[in-house]
């Protein structure tokens, strides 16, 4: 499984292409801005989108939905748990964005996307937003914004909730083999192994 990441929009969201190097099947993670952009690197590499998968439904994550859409004709996967957010993204903060393609699929606990030779698994791990899901498979883990190198989503959101997130961090997460790589919504990739040792929110000891 190949992962190439593009960070776009203000917001600095780390979109993913993840891609079978037998078959060029792919499915696009988060695409959150910059549309054309994430549509000439996926050309580039000469690929076939099979999916567009939200890990939830905040503006940021879901912004370039109806470019790639448009473009590749691929179904949009998201929990139906996050429709009612994907359906008004905004954070309530008046931003606007245009109207964006309904989702084809909705995804849960145990699904599984198959990317050509590839498998991913959904993983629910609420808390960030109620029907926030994260992606698992081949020693990969795409976290969306429930887990960050060194820090944990922020739940002052609309439908957000500490305590689920970090249950879902703690039973859901950590508890995946230690050289697990995660892949998160911002920022650096990290592994199971270094949040756990470095992360203050299950490192007491660090703080």
């Amino acid at each position: 499984m190949n992962v190439d990441s593009l960070t776009v929009s203000m917001f600095a969201t780390n979109c993913y292409i993840v891609s079978c190097p037998d078959t060029k099947e792919a499915a696009v993670i988060d695409p959150g801005a910059e549309g054309k952009r994430i549509i000439e690197e996926i050309k580039k590499s000469n690929l076939k989108v099979q999916y567009i998968i939200n890990t939830h439904g905040h503006i940021d994550h879901i912004a370039a939905n109806g470019r790639l859409k448009e473009e590749f004709n691929a179904p949009v996967l998201l929990s139906k748990k996050d429709l009612e957010i994907y359906k008004n993204p905004g954070y309530g903060l008046g931003l606007v964005l245009r109207k964006q393609p309904e989702p084809d699929w909705f995804i849960g606990e145990g699904d599984i996307v198959r990317i050509g030779t590839a498998n991913l698994s959904v993983i629910e791990t609420p808390g960030h937003t109620p029907g926030g899901v994260s992606l698992y498979g081949g020693n990969t883990l795409f976290s969306g914004d429930t887990l960050f190198s060194g820090s944990v989503g922020r739940t002052d959101l609309s439908g957000g909730s500490y305590s689920e997130l970090m249950n879902s961090i703690r039973e859901k997460i950590l508890v995946l083999p230690p050289d697990t790589v995660i892949y998160p919504g911002h920022g650096p990739a990290t592994t199971i192994q270094d949040e756990l040792v470095l992360n203050p929110f299950f490192n007491c000891d660090f703080i």
